[in-house]
């Protein structure tokens, strides 16, 4: 039940990144480095045992792992994508975890069992899925699911349509803020990063004092249709 509740939460988590955005790209990877080395010593201490208990403590340890990339991608990424994937990792994990657990029944009750686990990942997925669409909703202000018919499909097309001139300005905002970087003589370092999310410029990578960090930000947000500047720049 408490890893339902945190799936659950996670979920509903999801529903709201979009309105705030992090994007640290530093800190997600030093996050996902972190379960991968976590993973690694759970993995090992199931060596201890054999047969089915081994099973299970090997998939337990994955589903671990895939909690806490779900974590870094909630708190560090502003990608509804790698949001939901993670997300659906959470439950892909629990499911083989589960089918473990059912491996020693049989007859009715393995049926059972595997049927059960099954109706949860499904549910799960789904879930990870509504997540991403309430923040499609979020950001485009158009929401289609009390809809049906063709109403619903001109609905869904004009939503796609949105977004995509979302990610076409936030494109274009990249690469402006990418030239006027490369442009700014007060920047001597070229180790900069740049991401767009809804008018929000992330910027990450390495810089040779405070005062370039500054200047870059300040560059960024002077770049029109940038709404906001997120700074993850490193003095090295």
């Amino acid at each position: 039940m408490n890893k339902l509740l945190c799936f659950v939460l996670a979920t509903a988590a999801s529903a709201t990144f979009a309105a705030t955005p992090n994007n640290d790209t530093v800190a997600y990877k030093a996050a996902i480095n972190k379960s991968d080395a976590d993973y690694k010593v759970a993995k090992a201490a199931c060596d201890a045992q054999s047969g089915n208990a081994k099973d299970v403590c090997q998939e337990q340890a994955k589903v671990n792992r895939a909690n806490a990339e779900s974590t870094a991608a909630l708190q560090y990424k502003n990608d509804k994508k790698s949001v939901e994937k993670a997300q659906i990792n959470v439950a892909d994990a629990n499911y083989d975890l589960a089918k473990a657990q059912c491996a020693p029944k049989s007859g009715a009750d393995k049926d059972s069992c595997l049927s059960g686990a099954k109706a949860q990942h499904t549910a799960w997925v789904q879930d990870a899925k509504a997540g991403k669409k309430a923040a499609d909703t979020a950001q485009t202000g158009i929401d289609c699911s009390a809809m049906t018919g063709t109403d619903k499909a001109s609905c869904e097309a004009r939503s796609k349509t949105e977004l995509a001139k979302d990610t076409l300005a936030d494109t274009a905002i990249t690469t402006k803020v990418k030239t006027e970087l490369l442009a700014e003589p007060a920047l001597k370092s070229l180790d900069v990063h740049v991401e767009t999310t809804n008018g929000t410029v992330m910027l990450s990578g390495f810089v040779p004092s405070q005062a370039e960090v500054d200047k870059a930000v300040d560059v960024a947000r002077n770049v029109k249709g940038v709404n906001k500047v997120q700074s993850s720049l490193r003095i090295k």
